[in-house]
């Protein structure tokens, strides 16, 4: 498009025009600037859904007034032909897909997911750090509720970018690994037994699941892992609090004695 054409897609832009646009600008402005304050303060007095529906409103009433404001201001200077409006539109459809790229690819992830399967309500997942229980499988994200009773709303996009731990699989059955640190010193049988015992007596305990202790040396003494399966992968921290604390209960009234890190293991960080 050379410099005339491009001119003439603008129209003559008057004093009166100009007074026009700023005066639109000022009510928009206005509009918004009331909506910030006097919202919050009107939801400082409402209560639950209420309170939550009225603090909604604010961006909704900045994003409505904006349109607004631009559906009013385009007209005054630019010529409103076929043309024109094909040009704008196209560009403001490029700016548009440019600017939603991520939801669009969050779209497409999300109907992958519905054939690869990777989360389920009910599997308990991990992505970027934020470990909690599927709740809802939405076409754009995931929303998930972490054991602080956090909802987390995770986009399918991280399919395509990153790791997703799945702890259960659509299964029924989530392991638990409990760790214990003892000092070298010990007999190393009888403690992978007595730990055996301490998940076979829980009340969380699946018994139909293996129950394994994997033990490994490090150079402060010993590390036990008990790994075993809660009746309920939602009991998987009470069960892992129970085998926590019956696990060391048992382990010192055995006589044997917990590791304590030295000073310079803590310093460097050892494992």
């Amino acid at each position: 498009m050379d410099k005339d054409k491009f001119m003439d897609v603008f129209k003559q832009v008057t004093s009166d025009v100009i007074i026009e646009i700023a005066l639109v600008i000022a009510i928009a402005t206005a509009i918004v600037w009331l909506s910030q304050r006097v919202l919050p303060w009107l939801a400082d007095n409402l209560f639950g859904k209420r309170r939550l529906l009225v603090l909604a409103f604010i961006p909704t009433i900045r994003v409505v007034v904006f349109v607004f404001a631009l559906v009013w201001i385009v007209p005054l200077v630019i010529e409103p032909n076929v043309q024109n409006m094909i040009a704008i539109l196209s560009a403001v459809g490029i700016a548009i897909g440019f600017a939603m790229k991520d939801y669009v690819s969050s779209l497409l992830a999300g109907i992958n997911a519905v054939y690869e399967l990777p989360y389920r309500p009910g599997d308990w997942i991990e992505v970027d750090g934020a470990y909690g229980e599927v709740k809802h499988v939405g076409m754009r994200a995931v929303e998930i509720v972490t054991p602080d009773d956090t909802v987390v709303f995770i986009p399918h996009q991280k399919l395509w970018t990153g790791l997703i731990f799945n702890a259960n699989n659509g299964g029924p059955s989530l392991m638990c690994v409990v760790d214990y640190y003892l000092a070298p010193e010990h007999d190393i049988h009888a403690v992978k037994h007595l730990l055996e015992d301490v998940a076979l007596t829980s009340p969380y305990v699946q018994l139909a699941k293996p129950i394994s202790v994997v033990v490994s040396e490090k150079p402060w003494g010993t590390h036990y892992k008990l790994k075993s399966y809660p009746i309920d992968p939602r009991q998987q921290f009470q069960y892992m609090t129970d085998l926590t604390a019956r696990g060391k209960n048992a382990i010192r009234a055995a006589g044997f004695e917990l590791a304590s890190l030295s000073p310079e293991h803590a310093v460097l960080g050892v494992p």
